[in-house]
């Protein structure tokens, strides 16, 4: 395949780059440990229910929602590669 200044498999490390990328950022919001009984931003009683759905949570349903939204929506960009090289 014909990839101009790129070299040859730079196009494939870009796509593996970012799919890495994603995972890394998936386990990274992976609950670890104990769950908590109380949430560790409002204080509120996490029900038994919860605790055991979700190994690990520490926070209640509306502080988790109010994180997730703060998250907002992943560009998917993969920034490693020079202007030159990025997908399009």
């Amino acid at each position: 395949m014909a990839t101009g200044w790129a070299r040859e498999g730079a196009v494939q490390e870009q796509i593996d780059a970012t799919v890495a990328d994603a995972v890394a950022r998936a386990r990274e919001g992976l609950a670890a440990g104990p769950s908590l009984s109380h949430c560790a931003d409002c204080d509120a009683e996490i029900p038994e229910g919860r605790r055991q759905a979700i190994p690990g949570v520490r926070l209640c349903v509306n502080c988790q929602e109010a994180q997730d939204r703060a998250a907002g929506v992943f560009s998917g960009y993969n920034r490693r590669g020079s202007k030159d090289s990025q997908l399009r």
